[in-house]
């Protein structure tokens, strides 16, 4: 009841399960890592392995996966996460700015921090962002590949049993990372996410106005990411910098690997700046 009361009526945000896996004393930076949709923080274990010891890194479960609050009430969109990570690094007592890196949901909640709170985000490291465009409106249309994912999103709601099964089969497949996560008992939760941080978005618009740095990487061979919509947006904001690879949508092998050597760059690019300065 209780709870309830604080998060729901007095909309006091959740706080999140993290883990500072490097905590120097004192660190040249601070890098947050969010996961997708269905994982967790574990998620980024080889890439955090690969970051310079005098880093402090922080990974985060999302509100409603791994070990975070899962409250079946609450409206899972990219707002509300950034809200409640914003709690989290208030209570890690993480004020250094930060380089932010996000996969899937997590670039999209990477996106509202770095809108919400730019003088805490130095800078965005983006791994397969779903950038759709907003829902059409007096009779406009939508790009048809925008329309065709976001039909086969709200086809799969209508199913979820099946979508369990098709996940389970590409984790043996190794398509989708070990870490990810999708049960009978989860997949309210993963389909709430879906509809509100995904299918109604704004994330595409509100990357436009951004005023960090932003690298996107995204797999070449990715049926989720619209690489036209990445194109938009980097014509638009001469912040951004695209970095294809031959990949899918998981950050997996190849694409792990240039994920970790393209943060690991914006760390050193991060120390220089201070050094000049």
């Amino acid at each position: 009841m209780l709870e309830i009361l604080a998060h729901r009526w007095l909309r006091i945000p959740y706080t999140l399960h993290a883990h500072s896996n490097q905590k120097p004393a004192r660190p040249i930076a601070t890098v947050l890592f969010i996961h997708g949709i269905g994982n967790s923080g574990a998620a980024w274990e080889n890439i955090v392995r690969e970051m310079p010891e005098d880093v402090h890194v922080i990974t985060i479960d999302l509100l409603g996966f791994g070990n975070s609050p899962r409250p079946e009430w609450a409206i899972y969109d990219a707002k509300t996460q950034a809200r409640s990570v914003i709690a989290t690094l208030l209570r890690l007592r993480a004020h250094q700015p930060l380089i932010v890196v996000g996969h899937s949901l997590g670039a999209l909640v990477a996106v509202e921090l770095a809108r919400r709170y730019p003088l805490l985000v130095r800078s965005l490291v983006l791994a397969s962002p779903p950038f759709y465009r907003v829902e059409a409106k007096n009779n406009q249309k939508l790009p048809s590949s925008d329309k065709m994912r976001r039909d086969i999103y709200r086809l799969v709601k209508k199913r979820p049993d099946q979508l369990i099964q098709i996940t389970s089969l590409a984790i043996k497949l190794g398509l989708l990372s070990k870490t990810f996560s999708l049960t009978a008992e989860n997949t309210p939760i993963y389909m709430n996410a879906f509809e509100a941080s995904i299918l109604n978005q704004t994330s595409l618009r509100d990357a436009e106005k951004l005023k960090q740095p932003i690298r996107i990487l995204y797999g070449r061979l990715d049926p989720v990411v619209r690489a036209r919509n990445l194109t938009y947006l980097a014509r638009l904001n001469k912040n951004v910098v695209l970095i294809p690879v031959l990949a899918s949508h998981e950050v997996m092998g190849i694409f792990a690997v240039k994920v970790a050597s393209e943060v690991n760059a914006v760390i050193a690019e991060t120390v220089g700046k201070k050094h000049l300065s």
